[in-house]
């Protein structure tokens, strides 16, 4: 599955939003300089983002939270009834409550801001194909949140369920706890990208997981997440 691009330049269309203009110069830079990327229109705050976005039709929307007049999640959360905008949150702040927030908001990713460019890249074209995508520190705190690792009964409970898994789902499994994304997985397990993408829909399957941030729970609650 890829996301969609503009008819004319073939290019993944992106919306930066961000109320630091330093910040919305560096992030056309880092993303104008991939020949697949283009950014169409910059947004100031979450109620410019509603217009721009409109306007624009963008495949990716980089969305800062803490912004003047309408912040980050509001906006995410407004822009779910608009099907072609995939929304990644992109903030300093690392706060476990703004990540569950945003990703109830309906964003398809959360990055931080000190996120290495080749990622940010790599996250805008995840997202695009329909990919979400979390920071592996994101994703451990996550984690973290919701899982309890002292519970012996939890763990064995998890360990069962991945118990099902082949043994290359299972290494599959164990990446997606990392918070790491298709192509990223593929790389590092010697895959091609739709292999990849065929296991985590059988894992999804096997777990009873919803989705990737759920798989990467049940790894963690059996104790196979590593940084």
């Amino acid at each position: 599955m890829t996301g969609e691009v503009d008819g004319v330049s073939g290019k993944t269309r992106v919306v930066l939003v961000d109320d630091d203009a330093l910040v919305r110069s560096g992030l056309t830079l880092i993303l104008g300089g991939d020949a697949d990327l283009e950014v169409v229109a910059t947004a100031s705050d979450g109620l410019e983002a509603l217009d721009v976005v409109a306007r624009e039709r963008p495949d990716v929307v980089l969305m800062d939270i803490r912004m003047p007049r309408l912040d980050g999640i509001e906006a995410t959360r407004r822009l779910r009834s608009v099907p072609h905008a995939r929304v990644i949150v992109l903030t300093t702040f690392d706060a476990d409550d703004m990540i569950v927030e945003a990703l109830r908001a309906g964003a398809a990713g959360f990055l931080l801001k000190d996120t290495p460019p080749d990622r940010l890249v790599a996250a805008v074209r995840a997202a695009a194909a329909g990919e979400p995508t979390l920071s592996p520190r994101v994703a451990e705190q996550l984690i973290a949140r919701v899982t309890d690792r002292s519970a012996p009964d939890g763990r064995r409970a998890a360990a069962a369920r991945l118990g099902t898994l082949t043994d290359r789902e299972r290494d599959v499994a164990v990446a997606l706890g990392r918070g790491l994304s298709n192509a990223e997985i593929a790389a590092e397990l010697y895959m091609s990208v739709p292999t990849v993408k065929t296991h985590v829909s059988r894992i999804l399957t096997k777990l009873d997981a919803a989705n990737r941030v759920q798989a990467a729970i049940v790894v963690h609650d059996a104790g196979l997440a590593t940084g």
